[in-house]
């Protein structure tokens, strides 16, 4: 393991967290989004992460492999007056429930936080680090 390896893999990790925080917020945003009935609903965005290894497959951290589409079934809601309404009068809503998405942001600013955390405990030590013998 090399001198500044804890560095790069919090900072994967923290450019996770970032995607993730990013698509929590698009999900937030669009949760009450709807479309005409004969179009596709809204879908939540969900980041696909997976652990990064090196050629010997020790871990070198985490990264990004794609973005998901949620496949919940969206809500049909009886809303005959919504100028979204199908013919017999429901509504397409999204499947996106806002406690969960709220409790996922916890988590995902957390992650953020304990990555940076992480390197600047590091980047402190390097500096101690360098100051000893002068």
């Amino acid at each position: 393991m090399g001198a500044f390896d804890a560095i790069d893999i919090a900072a994967s990790g923290a450019d996770v967290s970032q995607l993730w925080l990013e698509a929590i917020a698009h999900n937030i945003a669009n949760v009450n989004t709807t479309r005409p009935a004969d179009e596709e609903p809204f879908r939540a965005r969900l980041v696909h992460a997976e652990e990064a290894l090196d050629d010997a497959g020790r871990g070198r951290g985490t990264r990004a492999v794609g973005i998901l589409e949620s496949q919940a079934e969206p809500i049909w809601v009886y809303e005959p007056d919504h100028p979204h309404a199908s013919e017999e009068g429901y509504v397409i809503r999204p499947a996106v429930e806002l406690s969960k998405e709220m409790a996922d942001m916890i988590a995902a600013q957390r992650s953020y936080q304990m990555n940076l955390q992480v390197i600047r405990t590091n980047e402190e030590t390097y500096q101690a680090a360098l100051r000893i013998g002068r």
